[in-house]
């Protein structure tokens, strides 16, 4: 039995869940999630719970049967409190600014990097060198948090860059220096 997939979730107040056709859908104080879900695992929500079974042994039922019940908890968790990613940026001269809707990255390129948050994101700079991305969806939250790291990722030599917090970086030593000048 799957460990992930035999736990319960509990659905907590003001959250409602919908189960049909192989859709769930589920409504919270955060927003609206709707996702269609394998035809093969067994749903049930009964009272404030929902729980997940796998009709066989099979290989693939075995594989389905946790992701299925983590899709459903990050569904559930997304609308009652949602999920945040926070970026730190690092180097001379890097830093974000809000500007309305829009987030401005001045990364050292020639030209301001400017990006819009998609429907249901916000993104927050609270500090010049800190931008957080929050929403309800964990998937579009972690997708646009990639994206924005993407622009410039953490170099091993001095660590410039836009990292997650708390992410680790390998660093490298550099060159040990020209001999003979």
């Amino acid at each position: 039995m799957s460990r992930i997939g035999r736990m319960p979730i509990e659905i907590p107040e003001g959250v409602t869940v919908n189960y049909a056709n192989h859709v769930m859908t589920v409504k919270g104080p955060k927003g609206e999630l709707s996702r269609e879900l394998h035809p093969d695992m067994i749903i049930t929500v009964e009272g404030n719970t929902i729980t997940v079974a796998r009709p066989s042994e099979d290989k693939a039922h075995r594989s389905l049967h946790g992701l299925t019940r983590a899709l459903v908890a990050n569904l559930v968790t997304g609308v009652h409190d949602g999920f945040a990613k926070t970026l730190e940026i690092n180097g001379v001269g890097y830093r974000a600014a809000k500007q309305g809707n829009k987030l401005v990255l001045t990364l050292g390129f020639s030209h301001p990097v400017e990006m819009e948050a998609p429907a249901g994101i916000t993104i927050d700079v609270p500090a010049p060198n800190k931008i957080v991305v929050s929403g309800a969806d964990k998937e579009v939250v972690g997708a646009v948090a990639a994206n924005i790291r993407k622009w410039r990722e953490p170099e091993p030599y001095k660590g410039k860059g836009i990292r997650y917090e708390g992410e680790v970086v390998r660093r490298k030593a550099g060159k040990a220096g020209a001999k003979g000048k």
